[in-house]
Formats: structure tokens, C-alpha cells, sequence
């Protein structure tokens, strides 16, 4: 996300954007993975994953209304 700051276009902006999105899915892959193996507890994931689908909500917001410029 911090690269999209620097993005030389819209285009460039919305392409970072997408990007932050892959990388936010990765994490709760990676998440998820650690739950299972019981690195991390019920209760942890549950508050990590939220905060995972809630920075992936904000970015599809942004795209949208980025685009419909």
C-alpha cells in the first residue's frame, strides 16, 4: 500500500492498489496456517483475520471509486 503513494498515474495507483489486495489474501493464507498448526489461538486469528478482510474491504472501496473517475 505505501507504494501507491508514489504511483506516477491513476492507472499506477489502481495497479498498486490490486497488488495490496494479493498480498492482504497471502496473509490470511499465511494466517490460516498458523492457526491450524496452533501457532496462534481461536481468538487471535479470528481478531488478525478481521482486520485482514476489513484492510481488503477498504482497498475494493478505494479501487471503485478511483476508477470511476
Amino acid at each position: 500500500m505505501r507504494e501507491s503513494e508514489y504511483a506516477e498515474s491513476r492507472a499506477d495507483f489502481v495497479h498498486q492498489l490490486r497488488i495490496a489486495i494479493k498480498e492482504a489474501n497471502e496473509t490470511q493464507y499465511w494466517l490460516e496456517l498458523l492457526h491450524q498448526a496452533d501457532y496462534i489461538n481461536k481468538k487471535g486469528f479470528k481478531s488478525i483475520n478481521q482486520d485482514c478482510i476489513e484492510v481488503i474491504k477498504i482497498l475494493i472501496a478505494i479501487i471503485k471509486s478511483t476508477t470511476k473517475k
